[in-house]
């Protein structure tokens, strides 16, 4: 892996395999448990109301938060969790959508600590995820009213695929190709 863009440390330090657990400067990435339902589902909607995204506009969902364990973690998938100082300040997660491919879902930090890097080092760990889980390929979508994280997916060699309007919002999709020494293991960021 390679330095987080725009951050002032380096990249995140893996601390366990199973459970997975990375350290970034004071964000601590471990799994989703049960237990952090509540405060990652209030997280999430603070995020989507912060761009003007509600529910009922066509693009809003979240279904997949009361099924986090079956639609993520027992799919070949992941949901991260990320902590600062014992509270949940950074989410995101990896869905199957098929054998050689996945999506990268549900990017959100807290806005108050927005522009630290947890963003960068979220989609650093979930792209050496997606490896480890054997994903040739990844894909993401946001609006264009989340102009940070259409940033932040290019900024890592991200490419813009398609755009759509639904419900008066243009959703932006992307797709990352994972490098075959990234698949394999050998080392070095998906790039």
């Amino acid at each position: 892996m390679a330095r987080v863009s725009g951050s002032t440390s380096a990249i995140p330090r893996r601390l366990r395999r199973e459970p997975p657990e990375w350290q970034f400067a004071d964000l601590r990435l471990r799994r989703y448990t049960r237990r952090d339902h509540r405060t990652v589902f209030a997280l999430h909607q603070e995020c989507l109301f912060q761009v003007g995204l509600r529910p009922g506009d066509g693009v809003y969902y979240d279904g997949d938060f009361a099924r986090i364990e079956e639609i993520y973690l027992r799919d070949r998938g992941e949901f991260l969790v990320g902590e600062v100082r014992g509270e949940v300040a950074a989410l995101g997660g990896l869905r199957r959508v098929d054998d050689g491919t996945a999506e990268m879902v549900r990017l959100r930090v807290r806005p108050d600590l927005q522009g630290r890097g947890y963003g960068a080092a979220l989609v650093t760990v979930l792209e050496q995820r997606a490896a480890e889980l054997g994903y040739r390929v990844l894909r993401a979508d946001t609006t264009v009213k989340q102009r940070v994280a259409i940033g932040l997916y290019r900024s890592f060699g991200w490419r813009e695929v398609d755009r759509k309007a639904t419900g008066g919002t243009v959703t932006v999709y992307f797709e990352k190709h994972l490098r075959q020494e990234a698949v394999s293991g050998v080392g070095g960021r998906p790039g």
